[in-house]
């Protein structure tokens, strides 16, 4: 049992979209990530997600409305909801989902990450 710091762990990467583990529970993983533009419209069929803005604000675009979030705010996102979050200034969040959940849900390209860094 290890305590962490999220700060730390935020000062050791700078790239976008490239969710890092920093802890697991119970088969879910908590993940820390900094975003910057725009992702990929995706779904996860089989995986809710759970958003958490530590740092900055972002909008979570889907195909009927866009929510905007701002620090200390979170957002559950359903499996199977189709989504896309955007982001006009670097934003920090944390990430709860399963294991399983690959960042681009069932799409894979060049912002797919199949095996994420632990740190």
């Amino acid at each position: 049992m290890n305590k962490v710091n999220i700060e730390e762990k935020l000062s050791q990467f700078s790239d976008y979209l490239s969710p890092k583990i920093v802890g697991e529970l119970n088969g879910q993983q908590v993940k820390l990530a900094k975003l910057k533009g725009e992702f990929v419209w995706h779904k996860h069929d089989e995986e809710d997600e759970l958003f958490y803005v530590l740092k900055g604000s972002f909008d979570m675009e889907f195909r009927d409305k866009t929510v905007h979030f701002i620090e200390n705010e979170f957002l559950i996102v359903p499996r199977g909801m189709e989504h896309r979050p955007v982001a006009h200034e670097e934003v920090s969040i944390m990430l709860f989902e399963p294991a399983s959940t690959l960042n681009t849900g069932g799409i894979e390209n060049e912002m797919t990450k199949i095996v994420l860094e632990k740190l």
